[in-house]
């Protein structure tokens, strides 16, 4: 029998439904009240199957050649399959799932037009194939409705407005079989503040655009394996900083003054950093867009101890209705979020002029977006139910990504996907974009997102599609792991096309362990696992540890060879031959592809899993300098290098692994050293941390913990001379010659020697060579290839702030290479000796 909210079936195409049932039966679509589509057995085709494959052992059912004509009409109706058996009697009922049928019927809607468009003359369109009827709800002075007319061929209404228009706030009434919703423009350009109605707006308009925004220059494309990313928040960017005033704290407009974090983004650029990536930044659900609608947390943090409760539970108080959130719940996917702007209605103008303020700064801007969820099905489902979301076999809302999942397979959510990032583009100058939990896209969406990107040019859209890069999470998981209903834009599967990935393997290698462990301690190759074991019991034995140092030293120079399938390791095996929990480490097909980083906003920064992993008595001194290391090996790697903001000055979220609604506290990113860096901030909140609280107390507790100016000051210095040195030579963008060029050295445990083979590529240096030692003792690197030869400190490093790394040196005689304790040192070898 039916049970409510149940859809079992699945209308495919116009021809077939596929449904488990027994093919016996008499079956039959009963569409509303009076209306009837009569099937009979049949088989899924090959290619029905293959776009189908999680319904490939459903029986399909073949719609009635006399009755193909009812189709479009019946799809107006709500629509139910049944099956009576040979007596007559109701044997099976259930709802039908739409998406194919509506995507084969009305194919046509690919490429009508949709959303505001116009410039003299508006112009509004919405799909909405299933709807009976559909109006505008025009807005202020007063309210006015006015009927849309529907091309039956596309399943799109539209209507065509007057200037008057323009500035006006809008909804549409969508009326189905169930009833009517007043419902947002998926396709919106502006809404009121909180989302409520959609705002006609034009955005070639002057009053929408900051002085100078058609004449933006902006800084000099990278190539993607030449990139290196900075992730920032827009609120954590200035919302500590009080060289930023109170009312612009936390916004787009904090971008445009001369404050602390700005001069230390410029100074960033000048260090050789390329791209900031933001947070997202288009219209979230979570934070009340007016200030006065928000209410604050009351407490004197700073007063309380370093390893209280009070902190968390004083954050979780005013956590729903607070300034703070990472932003992960979309609500409108084209429109600049609210919240950030000193006043809603200026979120445009103010957006851009953050990004024209951080191209100015020497840097290109990428977007966090996040197409694969929705805050909830409020906005598109009332337009095409059951549509837009992805439906499991029962009919529910799939939510393995946290929250509604989309369904970017089906053809209009696909095209959302690639509209919206094609506007950004255009409209907005945005210059990459990263894409939340990729792995739930087709492979297909995002080549389609890249082939629109590659179509914009600056003469017709005013910027180098081109030179926009993209990049994303290629998690495999959920309901569409191993390619339950398509080709996934997976980590391996993306091989081959330019887009990115990021590299859980790195991570994990420097780090130690997997982000998930019962105990942090688990320790890496960055974390001490090689001469400093913190005892444990969870790193094993002494033969254990140094069987997993070998595997994450085999990770993590296949990372700094750009994750490549294809790589030959000193042991033999190619990338895709090295293990990692069960899966090829090496899945890239050039290093393009590949974002390497050891730590994100997503589980502690990488001061705190030092905090966790490193023993306890480790000195602070010590603990820079493998922060240090940690970083070198992502920014020393080929491929994309991807930094969280404010690693490079011990950033720390008082050991908070999920910090998406902890606050302005925990999130505090201090431009002022004086400050410290965030550490000792009380427990981290109980919802996601409290497991942990027993090896955290103790931790925070501990005033050694505790950086002063000078520890904050050698980790940016360091972090800024690797920079210097990524961007010197072409030894770190090697790009397809990785597997000809660069080669490792048979090494000790715990040190890693990289040789980058740069003859007829940097007209200074033959070669460079990179020595990572992450033991506590000196270690002396035979490189016999570079016996005789002209071979010094990279002169960076020469001229370095930090005195231990100047003692690396070099013996002429024997080629070794001699490095201190917990460093890295990049040695040169030039091109005309003498």
């Amino acid at each position: 029998m039916i049970r409510e909210a149940e859809a079992r079936a699945h209308w495919i195409d116009r021809d077939t439904v596929a449904w488990q049932v027994d093919p016996s039966f008499e079956h039959i679509l009963a569409c509303g009240a009076e209306l009837v589509i009569r099937l009979s057995p049949g088989t899924l085709s090959d290619e029905q199957r293959s776009a189908w494959p999680h319904l490939a052992s459903y029986t399909a059912l073949k719609v009635d050649p006399r009755d193909a004509d009812l189709v479009r009409e019946a799809l107006r109706e709500q629509v139910l399959a049944v099956a009576r058996d040979g007596s007559g009697e109701l044997a099976a009922a259930t709802g039908v799932q739409l998406p194919g049928v509506l995507d084969d019927l009305y194919a046509g809607a690919a490429t009508a037009p949709l959303g505001p468009r116009g410039r003299t003359i508006p112009r509004l369109s919405l799909w909405a194939p299933t709807a009976r009827t559909v109006e505008l709800v025009l807005y202020g002075p007063s309210r006015s409705v006015h009927p849309m007319r529907r091309d039956d061929e596309t399943g799109v209404w539209s209507v065509r407005g007057l200037p008057a228009w323009w500035g006006r706030e809008y909804t549409f009434l969508v009326t189905h079989h169930s009833g009517t919703n007043e419902v947002t423009d998926p396709y919106g350009l502006a809404v009121t503040p909180d989302g409520g109605r959609s705002r006609l707006v034009d955005l070639d308009s002057p009053e929408l655009k900051p002085s100078g925004w058609d004449r933006l220059v902006k800084p000099p494309a990278v190539p993607q394996h030449r990139a290196t990313i900075y992730e920032l928040h827009v609120r954590d960017f200035s919302a500590s900083d009080a060289t930023v005033p109170d009312g612009l704290r936390g916004t787009y407009a904090a971008f445009g003054l001369d404050s602390a974090g700005m001069r230390e983004l410029r100074a960033l650029a000048e260090d050789g950093l390329t791209h900031v990536h933001l947070l997202p930044v288009f219209d979230f659900a979570t934070v009340p867009e007016h200030r006065s609608d928000r209410t604050e947390p009351d407490c004197d943090f700073a007063a309380l101890p370093p390893d209280s409760r009070r902190q968390q539970e004083c954050v979780a108080r005013t956590a729903a209705t607070d300034s703070f959130n990472w932003g992960y719940d979309p609500l409108h996917y084209t429109v600049p979020e609210g919240s950030y702007a000193t006043d809603p209605d200026q979120r445009i103008k103010e957006f851009r002029a953050m990004v024209a303020a951080l191209n100015g700064a020497g840097l290109r801007v990428v977007m966090d977006v996040v197409y694969n969820h929705t805050h909830s099905t409020g906005v598109l489902d009332p337009i095409v139910p059951g549509y837009y979301h992805r439906l499991l076999a029962d009919g529910a809302v799939a939510d393995s990504t946290c929250c509604p999942n989309t369904a970017p397979e089906h053809t209009m959510m696909g095209r959302l996907v690639v509209d919206s990032v094609v506007t950004w583009a255009r409209q907005y100058k945005i210059d990459g974009f990263r894409f939340d939990l990729m792995g739930h896209h087709p492979k297909a969406n995002l080549l389609a997102v890249r082939r629109a990107l590659d179509e914009l040019t600056v003469d017709g859209d005013g910027v180098d599609g081109r030179s926009i890069i993209l990049y994303g999470e290629g998690w495999n998981f959920g309901e569409v792991a191993d390619g339950a209903r398509f080709e996934q834009a997976t980590q391996a599967n993306l091989a081959g096309t330019g887009i990115g990935t990021f590299t859980d393997r790195l991570r994990d290698a420097v780090r130690g362990g997997t982000p998930f462990e019962a105990d942090p301690r688990v320790q890496g190759f960055g974390s001490g696992l090689a001469g400093a074991p913190n005892g444990a019991p969870a790193n094993g034995t002494a033969e254990q540890q140094r069987a997993r140092l070998a595997g994450y030293t085999d990770l993590i120079q296949l990372g700094l060879a750009g994750n490549l399938r294809d790589y030959v390791l000193p042991s033999g095996k190619k990338g895709s031959e090295i293990d990692y929990n069960g899966a090829p480490a090496g899945y890239a097909a050039e290093p393009g592809e590949t974002v390497s980083y050891v730590d994100a906003h997503d589980n502690e920064t990488l001061f705190d899993a030092l905090a966790y992993k490193l023993p306890q008595p480790t000195p602070m001194a010590d603990r820079v300098r493998m922060q240090v290391l940690s970083l070198a090996i992502v920014l020393l790697a080929q491929g994309t290098a991807f930094v969280h903001a404010g690693s490079e000055r011990l950033r720390s979220k008082s050991l908070d692994r999920n910090s998406f609604d902890s606050g302005d506290w925990f999130n505090r990113l201090l431009w002022d050293c004086s400050l410290g860096n965030g550490f000792g901030g009380g427990l981290p909140p109980r919802a996601d941390n409290e497991p942990r609280w027993p090896y955290a107390g103790p931790l925070l507790a501990d005033p050694a913990l505790l950086p002063g100016c000078a520890a904050i000051g050698e980790c940016r210095a360091g972090f800024g001379e690797l920079l210097r040195i990524r961007a010197s030579s072409p030894a770190f963008a090697l790009g397809y010659e990785v597997c000809e060029r660069l080669t490792f050295a048979d090494a000790a445990d715990g040190v890693i020697a990289m040789h980058a083979d740069t003859s007829g590529l940097d007209p200074r240096w033959s070669s460079v060579t990179v020595v990572f030692n992450a033991t506590p003792a000196t270690q002396a690197q035979p490189m016999e290839r570079l016996a005789g030869r002209a071979v010094e400190l990279h002169p960076v490093q020469a001229a370095s702030a930090d005195p231990v790394v100047r003692e690396s040196a070099f013996d002429p005689d024997t080629g070794t290479l001699t490095v201190p304790a917990r460093t890295v040192a990049v040695f040169v070898a030039k091109t005309h000796p003498g």
